[in-house]
């Protein structure tokens, strides 16, 4: 009796050191933690710092393969350059692409095995003639009904979710520097345009009041155009406000101080030239609206999920299976059993899980229904605003060339003395007004295109910046190197 003692005590400490051996070599593969502290102050220094013509700017150009320009820096940034180091600085973005490492590693998770489970117990009783106990088991976890595949097949719809959002957000932060651009623009054009008409107004007060000194006109008039010219000198205060406020939107929309952004030289030659409503395909549009907008296919992607979840929760009715060896040692006997283990389905069979996951199957088959209706009603609606708005455009260009025309014959005119200067300034000031009125046609169909390129999530000028997708080169991560 006490040589089996001996030799159960010898198998249950080479049992013992086994497990003890696999469970340090299993600690050798584990990731070490490290800490990612913030430091505000460091963040906030380089957010102040950030310029628009830094060696990183440059070679995400070069990464992007979307440089308008030669040269560096850029001559003129345009909207394809604003736009492309939006994508480099807008947080936005950042947090974009994190969710989109995050899915991926998602997509790992969910492919991992269960690690199987080791068990070990020793202990002893106050019998003399045997008092040591000892047990190990052994468990291996196996999955049934494919529910591993339909894991991964949920994550990977989900990491597809993810990226089509970071094409979404690029998109976003394309419109956001669009709609910025075209206000600054549009204010500083403004001011330019109300500073002219106030020139021509401080001319007419001053020939008025020539008139008057020679008793040619009543004094009512020369106030009221005094009044004139002041209340346009009070628009070009409020001209300027505007135009230091929309600089300062547009370097946020890039990700810049406006500081950075005052060091440059912003043109875009398109600014003038919105497009014509007849080199819109209107099927074309209609067809962008229901198939190519991001976000349909971001809804899409969420179906997709939403069919990968319900199948896996129906291959969750069939039990999973616990399967291993054990072994005891106890009275000086050897005890040997190939154990098996299961979750009995008796009292529920995932229903609730299940209906839960119709319901949120059908609630993205309504929400694809919901985009693709809402991309077809706004493309139609900014489609035909858009045709007003050049239309109103025409009209307004008509206009102005009528009063130009009408200010070059009151030049004849004063030439040959059939006419005085008074006169002329009239005409000129007609043509000030009328050269506003077509600006504001101008931006409202610019205004008009950019709601139409929201509609269809595509730019619709040629020369633009290409629509994203998440296989777009500007939307890969990149290292970034310390500036």
């Amino acid at each position: 009796m006490c040589r089996i003692s001996v030799s159960s005590c010898y198998f249950a400490r080479e049992l013992m050191l086994a497990m003890c051996c696999a469970v340090a070599l299993s600690g050798c593969a584990t990731q070490k933690y490290r800490a990612a502290p913030l430091a505000p102050v460091q963040t906030a220094a380089s957010l102040e710092t950030r310029s628009l013509d830094s060696v990183a700017v440059q070679e995400f150009f070069k990464a992007s393969n979307a440089s308008s320009d030669v040269s560096w820096p850029p001559s003129t940034w345009n909207l394809r350059d604003l736009t492309l180091a939006a994508f480099y600085y807008n947080p936005a973005l950042q947090v974009a692409k994190t969710r989109v490492a995050e899915a991926d590693a998602a997509i790992i998770t969910a492919g991992e095995k269960p690690n199987p489970t080791i068990s070990l117990d020793v202990g002893g009783e106050t019998s003399p003639e045997s008092p040591w106990l000892a047990g190990a088991g052994f468990s291996l976890p196996i999955e049934t009904a494919g529910k591993r595949a339909y894991r991964i097949s949920e994550a990977q719809h989900l990491a597809d979710v993810a990226r089509w959002n970071l094409a979404s957000t690029a998109w976003t932060v394309r419109a956001q520097v669009r709609g910025a651009l075209v206000d600054y623009l549009a204010a500083r054009r403004d001011l330019g345009l109300l500073q002219n008409e106030e020139h021509v107004l401080s001319d007419e007060v001053t020939l008025l009041e020539q008139r008057l000194a020679v008793g040619m006109i009543a004094r009512p008039e020369v106030d009221s155009a005094r009044i004139q010219q002041s209340q346009t000198l009070l628009a070009v205060r409020a001209a300027e406000g505007r135009l230091a406020q929309t600089q300062a939107a547009l370097a946020a929309s890039v990700g810049v101080p406006t500081d950075a952004l005052s060091k440059v030289q912003v043109a875009w030659a398109e600014f003038d030239e919105p497009g014509g409503s007849a080199s819109l395909n209107s099927a074309a549009i209609q067809q962008d609206a229901v198939l190519n907008r991001i976000d349909v296919r971001e809804a899409l992607a969420e179906y997709a999920a939403a069919e990968a979840a319900l199948r896996l929760e129906i291959a969750r009715q069939y039990p999973d299976f616990d399967l291993g060896p054990s072994w005891a040692y106890e009275e000086g006997s050897h005890l040997f059993s190939l154990e098996a283990g299961a979750i009995l389905p008796i009292r529920n069979r995932n229903q609730g899980p299940i209906a839960q996951a119709k319901a949120r199957r059908d609630e993205m088959a309504a929400h694809f229904l919901s985009v693709q209706a809402a991309g077809i009603a706004s493309s139609e609606q900014d489609l035909a605003s858009y045709d007003s708005a050049l239309k109103e455009l025409a009209q307004a260009q008509q206009l102005s060339q009528q009063s130009q025309a009408q200010e070059q014959a009151m030049e004849k005119a004063l030439e040959s003395g059939q006419s005085d200067r008074v006169a002329l300034n009239g005409t000129q000031l007609q043509v000030a007004v009328a050269a506003i009125a077509q600006f504001d046609a101008l931006y409202k169909a610019q205004q008009a295109l950019g709601a139409l390129e929201n509609a269809v999530q595509r730019p619709l000028l040629p020369g633009d910046i290409e629509a994203p997708t998440p296989q777009s080169s500007f939307l890969k991560p990149a290292e970034r190197k310390p500036r």
